[in-house]
């Protein structure tokens, strides 16, 4: 098996977890066989003394497909 890994970035204003969902989801819509993801980094956006908005980056690993295109 081989895998390759791809940057990514979502941002959420609901939590961490709905910013990685973004980005992992919309990977998903062109990058298939998605296997994991790591968290890089983590930024909360600031807006009036509060919390407005969670940033992540993260690597998304997934495999490469054993098909030849002709």
């Amino acid at each position: 098996m081989v895998e390759k890994k791809i940057d990514l970035t979502g941002q959420s204003s609901t939590s961490i977890e709905a910013a990685v969902n973004l980005a992992v989801g919309r990977a998903a819509l062109t990058v298939t066989d998605i296997r994991q993801a790591r968290i890089t980094d983590i930024i909360a956006l600031v807006e009036d003394g509060k919390v407005a908005h969670w940033k992540v980056a993260l690597q998304v690993t997934f495999q490469v497909s054993d098909r030849v295109h002709e």
